[in-house]
């Protein structure tokens, strides 16, 4: 599409520059008192992976406040709850264990993130602190952290994420039924959203 490209560092820096010296220093190993903080008072995380051959993916994950387990200042339990069994993340961490969370607190613009290596687990022991209504998960993320820091507050300013005058309403965009019928036109879109609802509304599938 097009020849001008930047294809290497030297090129990125000429662009960019280089980080301060204060933005490097923030950069940690581990957590400390005020950075356990920030995931501790998190109810969402982007989780990004990479498959052996180099596919990348990002999923959501959310739960009540604090969902993430703290195990010790280098290590995290991130709890699996049931999905579309899809499971890209996990298959994922089973070729490359190279992990990338990005916490996400509501109403606040800063963000933090997290780079390291999973695990699978499914260490009962660890797992059970993380019941939601009375259901242990069956599955868990063991992250070894590498990186620690937190992240500026200029895209969610930018963006005005929290700002409710921006917010879209739902109806503005397609159903998910309608985006299956898309792909299949005998597809039943409104009994699918409709019967979705229900599901939703029941919690059903949640823990």
């Amino acid at each position: 599409m097009t020849s001008e490209t930047v294809d290497t560092e030297e090129q990125l820096r000429a662009l960019l520059g280089e980080p301060t010296p204060l933005v490097v220093s923030k950069v940690a190993a581990r957590l400390n008192p005020l950075t356990r903080r920030f995931i501790e008072y998190s109810p969402f995380l982007c989780l990004a992976t990479a498959d052996g051959a180099g596919n990348c993916d990002v999923s959501p994950r959310g739960d009540p406040r604090g969902f993430v387990r703290i195990l010790d200042d280098e290590t995290l339990l991130v709890p699996e709850r049931p999905g579309n069994r899809l499971a890209d993340s996990l298959r994922n961490v089973l070729q490359n264990p190279r992990v990338g969370l990005l916490f996400i607190i509501p109403g606040v613009t800063d963000t933090f993130r997290v780079n390291g290596r999973a695990t699978l687990t499914t260490d009962r022991t660890l797992l059970e602190p993380c019941a939601v209504e009375g259901k242990v998960p069956r599955l868990g993320l063991l992250v070894d952290i590498d990186v620690a820091f937190t992240h500026c507050s200029k895209a969610f300013l930018r963006s005005q994420l929290w700002d409710p005058t921006s917010h879209v309403d739902r109806a503005d965009l397609p159903s998910n039924g309608e985006i299956h019928k898309a792909l299949n036109e005998e597809f039943d879109a409104e009994r699918y959203d409709r019967e979705r609802a229900v599901r939703y509304a029941r919690r059903e599938g949640f823990y």
